[in-house]
């Protein structure tokens, strides 16, 4: 899997498909706060494996945490890391699969670009991509080529 690079100047504006959702469907779209952690990483290790659920649990030592979460009620649908493996690394993100095709994805990736830019970055890196078509259509992302060989390549692997 390849990285991507992705412009932070001039995101799309999702507010709009924001409030559509909040109105049809009661998403909430937030950044996780600290009491929520063993939630949060539950939730993710459940549904995304241990790899991921690491990942996450490094976000709630940042301040802000760097996490953003779709919720319907008491309910995780969606969320999205940012700087938890790498600084101004955009990732993990995964959204429920019953809860897919609704634009969770989209918002989430949005909200977390422009936490990095307000940062001051002008450009993120998103790691180890695996739906290159979805992020270069919702925010022009890049391939960078040569980035086969990434920060994951020596992950330890359960055997």
């Amino acid at each position: 899997m390849k990285d991507m690079l992705v412009r932070l100047i001039g995101l799309p504006d999702c507010s709009e498909l924001e409030s559509t959702l909040l109105k049809k469907e009661k998403i909430v779209f937030r950044r996780a706060i600290a009491p929520e952690k063993y939630l949060v990483a539950e939730w993710v290790m459940e549904h995304f494996g241990a790899y991921w659920k690491s990942e996450v649990e490094v976000t709630f030592s940042r301040q802000p945490v760097s996490v953003w979460l779709a919720q319907r009620g008491n309910n995780i649908l969606g969320f999205a890391c940012y700087e938890s493996t790498a600084r101004n690394f955009f990732g993990p993100t995964g959204t429920l699969e019953a809860e897919r095709g609704k634009g969770i994805g989209k918002i989430l990736l949005i909200k977390s670009l422009q936490s990095l830019r307000e940062m001051g970055y002008a450009y993120a890196i998103i790691g180890g991509v695996g739906p290159a078509e979805f992020y270069e259509k919702t925010v022009d992302a890049k391939i960078i080529e040569g980035s086969e060989v990434s920060i994951y390549e020596n992950l330890i692997r359960k055997s």
